[in-house]
């Protein structure tokens, strides 16, 4: 392993920052339980890195029953064991004092657990968060960076790089210090359609340093009029869509790593990259391959930027309806499901399509599916208003310029030139955004819990 890095739930951050810094509970530590990520190759060093996802606080670490409780969780769930605490100043004699507790108990741990058992240090000083693994009791690994998900992204000790030269106007903005949080950043971007090909060239514009891209397609002549980057010559020679973004963004020279990836973003081959991910771009226009990053998103604890654009013709040549949307899914914001962007029908008729056309085809003779209709109509300023709106709310996401943390929903009717925030009921039965159990799970069988996975 050499890479380890953690994201912490704002809600579990607060609750730990309330806990350590209380004078009436004088500071004692706290156990958190961390599901697995586990990158066995991430895409751009081909190096195994693990990512630790906060997903329940159990108590008081002087607590016998709270650490046999945390014990026997880890055992049962394949959960990982951490402790926090406050720290605000950094002696020698308090630092040797937290490593020998922290050997007892990783000592204590592996008794009960096996000797494969790692435990997770994580202290809050004056600084903010950081934390250390302690992989065997000799030493610890120190944490490359922090993650805070919640009404945006906060990021602890991470991106130390400097911020570009190209970047100086946008500094100008925002400082050097979102320059410099972009350059460490690994983002995915899951279709490289019309949306995807022009939020790709912007990311790559903004200073983000690692890009990876997901799509199964070639490019087509009718894709001319609206796919960043794309020629007609790659349309002759049906080159694919994220090789040819790729083209496009090493020839900038702005230093971005870019990884292709084609095929669908459910394949087994595509998780190490997509879970190399700190964020990530929904460009796709396919419910299946919504419904699994709208899983990913809680289980994973990487916020989805889920985009759309809908354009309804009307007689004469006007235009009924025409509106972006943008959504970014996390705990706790509502999902797609709850928000009715997705329909599961559909989605598992695009399934059917992908793995067995012949019976795609034989039940849609039969009225049994639906597909295979005309093509959406699309406009490529429409498209990339979209996905502006969308890579906005990554700047959101990372400064809060508006002062208000993630717009979790939002329309932009361009035929009325306004802004709208529909709402949406949560349905308190979701799996998915109403059931804290997945949030930040991380790793199991089948993979996000999706049969047939």
């Amino acid at each position: 392993m050499t890479g380890f890095s953690l994201v912490l739930q704002q809600r579990h951050t607060s609750a730990l920052h309330q806990t350590l810094l209380s004078e009436s509970t004088n500071g004692a530590p706290c156990l958190v339980l961390f599901g697995t990520n586990d990158i066995a190759s991430d895409p751009w060093d081909r190096q195994r890195r693990l990512r630790l996802l906060s997903y329940e606080l159990v108590g008081d670490q002087t607590s016998a029953a709270s650490i046999t409780e945390a014990i026997a969780r880890c055992k049962a769930e394949n959960l990982t064991l951490g402790v926090a605490r406050s720290q605000l100043t950094d002696s020698p004699a308090g630092t040797a004092e937290i490593d020998e507790d922290d050997r007892g108990l990783l000592k204590h741990l592996r008794q009960e657990l096996g000797a494969s058992v790692q435990l997770v240090s994580l202290r809050i000083d004056a600084d903010g968060w950081s934390a250390r693994l302690w992989p065997d009791t000799r030493s610890a690994i120190a944490a490359d960076y922090i993650t805070v998900l919640g009404d945006g992204l906060t990021l602890y000790g991470a991106h130390k790089r400097e911020s570009a030269d190209f970047l100086a106007r946008q500094d100008l903005a925002f400082g050097p210090k979102l320059g410099r949080y972009l350059r460490g950043l690994r983002v995915g971007v899951v279709g490289c359609g019309a949306t995807g090909s022009a939020t790709a060239m912007l990311l790559a514009r903004l200073g983000v340093g690692q890009l990876a891209l997901f799509d199964d397609d070639i490019v087509d002549v009718t894709n001319l009029n609206r796919l960043h980057g794309a020629r007609r010559a790659d349309a002759d020679a049906m080159r694919s869509k994220v090789d040819v973004l790729t083209r496009e963004i090493t020839e900038l020279g702005l230093g971005v790593r870019t990884v292709p990836f084609r095929g669908w973003i459910g394949d087994p081959a595509a998780r190490d990259a997509l879970k190399a991910c700190d964020v990530v771009f929904g460009c796709t226009d396919d419910h299946d391959g919504r419904l699994l990053l709208n899983r990913f998103a809680y289980f994973y604890l990487v916020p989805v930027i889920d985009m759309g654009l809908a354009i309804r013709p009307a007689e004469h040549g006007r235009i009924a309806e025409l509106g972006g949307r943008v959504t970014v899914l996390a705990p706790t914001g509502q999902c797609l499901i709850c928000r009715r962007v997705v329909d599961a029908e559909i989605a598992r008729d695009e399934a059917l399509k992908r793995v067995s056309p012949e019976e795609f085809e034989r039940r849609k003779r039969e009225a049994y599916v639906r597909g295979g209709g005309e093509p959406a109509p699309a406009v490529v300023t429409f498209t990339t208003a979209t996905a502006c709106m969308a890579v906005d709310e990554l700047i959101q996401g990372l400064t809060d310029f508006r002062g208000s943390g993630w717009r979790w929903h939002g329309v932009r009717r361009f035929d009325l030139l306004a802004d709208r925030r529909p709402g949406a009921e949560q349905d308190e039965h979701c799996p998915v955004c109403s059931n804290a159990d997945y949030w930040g799970r991380g790793d199991m069988q089948p993979f996000l819990d999706r049969t047939g996975q």
